[in-house]
């Protein structure tokens, strides 16, 4: 006899990462990402005008305390052909980052059973968390974040690996999964 699951028994198996990297932190997290769960694929959202230097700096901050959203590029399949997707991107001064979102707004529609990934300096992530909530009208399934310097130093990687693996075990549910080993260290 095979079994076959029940809707309400499903997990998730078809996930989209989507990363938005300006210095490359949050790539690096997204890429490890996807190689702790091999069958995730990766997309990429890039700016039409790329930042760079002090202006591209100050562009940045602007973008994140105006709200501002950026004309962007994106390079994956259709959102809506997964299960579920996982938000990677930067804080920028204390707000999600301006490419995400854009992204984020044009996509609302077939974005379902989102987590969300932040990179930071240090403080920001629950903003960011609670910016994308609003704008989907859904709660996230999965919030978690990373300093720099955990990124740098490669601690994150068990808590990262903990976060991809709950992802992928996480039935469609309405309501919100935090556990604490999930919950971002402060600096």
């Amino acid at each position: 006899m095979i079994w076959t699951p029940k809707l309400s028994e499903t997990v998730m198996s078809k996930v989209l990462v989507v990363v938005y990297s300006y210095t490359g932190t949050a790539l690096a997290v997204a890429q490890l990402l996807c190689s702790q769960q091999p069958d995730w694929r990766l997309a990429h959202v890039t700016e039409e005008r790329p930042r760079s230097g002090t202006l591209g700096y100050w562009r940045c901050v602007m973008d994140s305390l105006l709200a501002r959203r950026p004309a962007i590029r994106y390079n994956g399949p259709p959102p809506s052909d997964f299960d579920a997707v996982v938000l990677v991107s930067p804080i920028w001064a204390f707000q999600l980052a301006s490419p995400m979102r854009t992204f984020v707004h044009l996509r609302r529609e077939e974005l379902a059973n989102v987590s969300v990934i932040s990179t930071m300096g240090g403080k920001g992530a629950p903003n960011a968390f609670a910016e994308v909530a609003e704008i989907l009208d859904q709660k996230l399934v999965l919030s978690t974040a990373f300093t720099q310097r955990e990124v740098d130093d490669g601690s994150y990687a068990a808590r990262l690996q903990a976060f991809g693996a709950a992802v992928a075990a996480a039935e469609d549910s309405t309501e919100a999964v935090r556990p604490v080993v999930l919950s971002p260290q402060t600096v």
